[in-house]
């Protein structure tokens, strides 16, 4: 997991400059949104062929879509071509953490979820900033040729890697056509709904995040426009290291307002940094909101998925994140227009949709025998 998420965030800080030089600066918002759209689309297929066909078909499934999508990247030269190959990309992303995160699920221990999770999250987010990190230095050492090419060699490591991982599929059937065949309950588990509502109104903020931070980075005069991501994936390990049990202690709600609280706050930092220095600081908060959230949510997931439909279960969770990024990614399209002077507005709907969460956990520990 952690070389897949590093191959497709490698190439995320510089696909805004990417779509400049096609000619469309002010569509950058569909850079995220595509790629979220096709994922989601792609989750309940993917849930059931874990559930069914086995955990590693599904993994499979994604990396070689994501090898095949990062090599085609250079040969880009028409926004057409560019968003059709942003939306098949989201297909591996529909398919890997699905089959990945169902077989995670499979081989944890029950009663220590949360810290269990907390070491898968960390892998994820190692990926997630390493890769953005890397990939504008890359960038700057090259060309986009030579940055998608890497990662796709990158995306290869995780397939030669996956090969070594056993399959936790106990009852697997033969991959048969009328597999594809969905019907709703294989789309959404319900038992897993509390967990996807807190998901998709904070997973907004990455959305934003991931469309405006590149930008940021520019105006404050930083060449590395994964500096923010950089930042956050060290902030975010840290904080594990001391909360990666919190939620095994104290609940997996209680953690999630802590988590909440330092989201809203880094929203807010963001959006208001000046210079360098409040950058990295609201970097660090937002680190830490994740280091807390993430793994319970993962585990709170796990805890509330039935042991048959695990597949499913993380296939509803990624839904949400999904729709989640997916909506803070498009709310850029309105709120943000490329100035500095925008920057706030989109920010502040970010934290607004994660205090929208806080207050739905509140309403769901005062009514503990509800399951929405």
């Amino acid at each position: 997991m952690f070389f897949f998420m590093m191959s497709f965030n490698l190439i995320m800080p510089e696909l805004n400059g990417f779509l400049t030089a096609l000619g469309s600066s002010e569509l950058k918002g569909l850079i995220i949104t595509l790629f979220t759209i096709s994922a989601g689309i792609s989750r309940p297929f993917s849930g059931k062929i874990a559930d069914l066909v086995g955990r590693k078909t599904s993994i499979y499934i994604g990396i070689i879509i994501c090898i095949l999508v990062s090599l085609t990247y250079p040969i880009a030269q028409s926004l057409l071509f560019f968003f059709v190959l942003r939306f098949l990309h989201g297909f591996s992303a529909g398919f890997m953490p699905t089959g990945a995160t169902a077989l995670v699920t499979d081989v944890l221990p029950e009663k220590s979820r949360g810290q269990a999770m907390g070491i898968w999250g960390t892998f994820i987010s190692l990926g997630i900033g390493l890769g953005q990190a890397l990939g504008s230095w890359i960038f700057m050492q090259s060309n986009y040729t030579v940055l998608f090419g890497f990662s796709g060699f990158i995306c290869l490591i995780s397939l030669v890697l996956a090969t070594f991982v056993k399959e936790t599929l106990k009852e697997k059937q033969p991959f048969k056509l009328r597999v594809l065949r969905i019907q709703w309950k294989d789309v959404v588990e319900p038992t897993v709904f509390p967990a996807a509502v807190v998901m998709f109104l904070t997973a907004a903020s990455s959305g934003i995040i991931f469309v405006i931070t590149p930008d940021i980075s520019n105006f404050l005069g930083i060449n590395n426009k994964g500096w923010f991501f950089g930042v956050y994936v060290i902030s975010t390990i840290l904080i594990r290291l001391f909360s990666g049990s919190l939620s095994d202690r104290i609940g997996r709600r209680k953690t999630l307002l802590i988590g909440n609280i330092f989201l809203i706050t880094a929203m807010l930092l963001i959006g208001l940094s000046k210079s360098i220095n409040s950058y990295t600081f609201a970097a660090i908060i937002f680190g830490c909101a994740t280091g807390i959230s993430s793994p319970t949510l993962f585990a709170w997931t796990a805890d509330l998925s039935d042991v048959t439909r695990r597949g499913v279960g993380a296939g509803t969770m990624f839904i949400a994140l999904e729709c989640g990024i997916m909506l803070g990614s498009l709310s850029t399209l309105f709120l943000y227009d490329s100035t500095l002077n925008t920057i706030l507005n989109s920010f502040i709907f970010g934290a607004l949709l994660a205090l929208t969460a806080s207050i739905y956990l509140i309403w769901h520990l005062l009514n503990r025998k509800s399951l929405f």
